[in-house]
């Protein structure tokens, strides 16, 4: 009987204390209270989930992760040129991104599936985006290994590349909402 006690204690202290290494669980209700308007629609996890580790490509062709932003939160947008609610949406992703964007934070937009880089170049122009970084995943591998259906998608992805919070749909992503839960994200780093 004492075994049995022994053992017992001894597995409750190695689980405890594997517990105690575990990442911390993510506490979303904070950030919740801020939603308002279309932020209502930004779903946060409780239950972080690593982003996955697939490559894209920038404008010159060159391969890019998302372990390149490590350490910072990062907004990932999904969209594509003929999507006209991600066109709607970009000119307030290239705000938040000039407003917001630095070394704890970026506005991370992939234009996914069928998009030339001129078509993308003539978008960026005419809407007048001039913060946002031009990245593709024309195969859209980035995009089914997120698990996009439909455009647009954003995904927001905290500094160790966990995802904590999801939009389907268009936002205006520099409204007082938005820019109050990303204010508090960073806040709490």
């Amino acid at each position: 009987m004492k075994l049995l006690r022994s053992i017992a204690l001894y597995a409750g202290l190695v689980l405890g204390a594997n517990a105690a290494l575990a990442e911390p669980a993510f506490d979303p209700a904070p950030l919740e209270a801020l939603r308002e308007g279309a932020m209502k629609k930004l779903v946060f996890t409780s239950s972080p989930k690593p982003a996955p580790d697939v490559a894209f490509q920038d404008a010159d062709g060159a391969p890019r992760t998302l372990a390149d932003y490590r350490g910072k939160y990062v907004l990932l947008n999904f969209w594509a040129t003929w999507c006209p609610p991600c066109r709607a949406e970009m000119p307030s992703l290239d705000r938040l991104q000039a407003e917001m964007g630095g070394k704890t934070f970026a506005v991370v937009t992939v234009a996914t599936g069928r998009n030339t880089l001129r078509g993308i170049e003539t978008f960026f122009e005419e809407a007048g985006v001039k913060h946002l970084p031009i990245l593709l995943d024309p195969s859209q591998e980035l995009a089914r290994a997120f698990g996009v259906f439909g455009l647009p998608i954003t995904v927001l992805i905290d500094p160790e590349g966990r995802e904590i919070a999801r939009l389907r749909g268009d936002a205006e992503w520099d409204s007082d909402s938005a820019r109050a839960i990303f204010a508090a994200l960073l806040e709490g780093r």
